[in-house]
């Protein structure tokens, strides 16, 4: 008796994309916040503005020469 393996063949290719995905999706999560960090102080630098890091990764912001004197008057 001959048996059909397109179905296991199939299963196995989903079980690979879904395995490929939940790792793709925890790399991105754990160095998200260093890429914003890295995207937010090259676009900060492009415009002339202040780049400010954030207490924790993905918090960094980029501040105009105005917001950073009144946030931080005394630097």
């Amino acid at each position: 008796m001959r048996m059909n393996r397109n179905g296991q063949a199939l299963v196995e290719y989903v079980l690979i994309v879904a395995i490929i995905s939940v790792i793709t999706v925890s790399i991105v999560s754990y160095f998200g916040g260093y890429l914003k960090d890295t995207i937010v102080k090259t676009s900060c630098e492009l415009v002339n503005n202040y780049y400010v890091e954030g207490e924790k990764p993905g918090d960094a912001e980029c501040l105009t020469k105005e917001e950073y004197e009144l946030r931080y008057p005394e630097q």
